[in-house]
């Protein structure tokens, strides 16, 4: 359709590509042109120009897009925006999906509390960390994931992440406007962000699933995410 924008739904780096497949194709049955860019390998900093520009790459000169952050993907976007304008893009909005909210001049671990940073020091080895899907208790994963091809599919993409991600600042990026970007709640670890998201004056969708929804309820993820995709590049 005429004047839809193109969007690029970026994962986080502790997670593959294929997390935002059931999204992407409910919304290319809508008519939208999706790009899923694939962060992998995470090695090597500096890192947020490294991954930002990956997520670009697929990006033409002179169209007009809609940056989609998943989880950790959310303190990537406005890298990514700067990386796409470099190529000739216009960045349309942005939209936060359960994500991290920017943190510009700041590393991650200056993000969180103390005890979540110093867990994560215990858990690497050689200054790398082991998958995402080994933080947690066992169960965890399953639960969120009960189909056991997909969960199968999932683990399989997982990264081994340096630590010193975590602790690269963030560069600085001018921001979108409010009206020009949104944020979609999808578990209640991020209420604080959604939160924050509307002290800001950005449109704030819920839904009341878990973060791995993407994978569990494309289709109502993908519906909510094409109204937010909407009221930003309107």
């Amino acid at each position: 359709m005429v004047g839809m924008p193109r969007l690029v739904l970026v994962h986080s780096p502790l997670v593959g590509a294929s997390t935002w497949e059931p999204v992407a194709e409910v919304l290319r049955g809508r008519g939208y042109g999706v790009t899923v860019p694939s962060l992998a390998p995470v090695e090597g900093g500096p890192y947020y120009p490294r991954l930002a520009a990956r997520a670009a790459d697929e990006v033409a000169g002179g169209e007009r897009v809609v940056l989609v952050g998943h989880s950790g993907a959310g303190a990537l976007l406005p890298a990514v925006a700067e990386a796409a304008r470099a190529r000739g893009a216009a960045v349309a909005g942005a939209v936060y999906v359960d994500a991290l909210l920017p943190h510009p001049g700041r590393a991650w671990f200056a993000t969180v509390p103390p005890e979540l940073a110093a867990r994560l020091r215990e858990l690497a080895r050689d200054g790398v960390l082991p998958p995402w899907d080994t933080w947690f208790p066992p169960g965890t994963v399953e639960a969120l994931l009960p189909d056991p091809a997909v969960r199968a599919r999932f683990s399989a993409e997982l990264p081994r992440v340096p630590l010193a991600y975590f602790a690269e600042p963030a560069p600085p990026a001018p921001a979108l406007p409010p009206a020009r970007t949104a944020y979609l709640q999808l578990s209640e670890a991020y209420e604080p962000q959604a939160a924050a998201a509307e002290r800001e004056g950005w449109r704030v969708a819920r839904i009341a699933a878990d973060h791995l929804a993407v994978l569990t309820a494309a289709d109502e993820v993908g519906g909510e995410l094409a109204e937010l995709v909407r009221s930003v590049a309107a």
